[in-house]
């Protein structure tokens, strides 16, 4: 039997590709076996209601601008792909959603948590 170890990155990034690469530094570091994300689409997610909401956040005065600015496209993805195999660690993303769960495919993970 093995342990296969898997630091949850989440969007403990807080949007931002140079804290992503800090997050996975510290996973290699650690010994992780792989880092995860979290994708969603947010409009599909979350009720109008609730995104519409007020929340003060550093992107914006609504749930929506907090959400959207927590989220990673994939330009994003596509440099944190890069940035793991330069690391030679594996890394995935739970989606939230169907849209995401399509979006995902393209790189071709060895695991997903739906």
């Amino acid at each position: 039997m093995s342990v296969f170890i898997t630091g949850e990155i989440g969007i403990n990034h807080n949007g931002d590709l140079e804290i992503t690469k800090k997050l996975i530094d510290g996973a290699v570091f650690a010994g992780a076996d792989a880092v995860k994300f979290q994708k969603r689409n947010v409009e599909k997610v979350y009720s109008r209601e609730d995104l519409d909401r007020p929340r003060e956040s550093p992107w914006g005065e609504t749930n929506r601008e907090q959400k959207l600015g927590l989220e990673f496209e994939k330009e994003e993805y596509d440099e944190i792909d890069k940035y793991c195999k330069e690391k030679s660690i594996h890394w995935f993303a739970s989606a939230w959603d169907l849209d995401s769960q399509e979006f995902l495919r393209q790189y071709n993970f060895k695991f997903n948590k739906v």
